[in-house]
């Protein structure tokens, strides 16, 4: 079962899932986020921190188009405290280097407290970076249909 976010035009802006192997949840923007998208969609993952007990994320915003500037208040001073407080410790972004995307992780990053948090070019040098932190407790989730399950 996969978990997706669908924007007023019926396209599908984010897909989230739980990856049980590496112990972390994953997360896919993709087109052009909204204040309403960004909002409901970092409360569908936050969700998974402590239903889960995962302290990790990985954030794949490299399909995304535009800027979530106009989220970045609301993220670094609601959002970013009650996710710490359902667990997150360890944030992973993947952007493209250039965008307007990127641009708004760099601002995130150098003004986030709540968590550790890092922004990268490439998903296996995040992918590697986030294996550091998580726990043997948070790997190999037993599941009936096994491997990575999507919520």
């Amino acid at each position: 079962m996969r978990q997706e976010l669908r924007n007023a035009f019926g396209n599908v802006c984010l897909t989230v899932e739980v990856d049980t192997v590496n112990g972390w949840v994953c997360a896919t923007w993709q087109g052009y986020p909204t204040p309403d998208s960004i909002r409901k969609g970092v409360s569908l993952y936050t969700s998974l921190f402590k239903g889960w007990g995962l302290d990790c994320i990985l954030i794949d915003t490299r399909s995304m188009i535009g800027t979530w500037d106009h989220s970045l208040e609301w993220m670094l001073h609601k959002w970013a405290p009650r996710a710490a407080r359902a667990g997150l410790r360890y944030y992973a972004l993947v952007a493209t280097p250039g965008t307007f995307a990127a641009s708004t992780a760099t601002d995130f990053h150098s003004r986030l407290i709540s968590f550790k948090a890092r922004i990268f070019d490439e998903m296996e040098a995040a992918k590697a970076w986030l294996s550091l932190y998580a726990t043997p407790q948070q790997r190999g989730f037993y599941h009936p249909t096994g491997g990575t399950v999507t919520v």
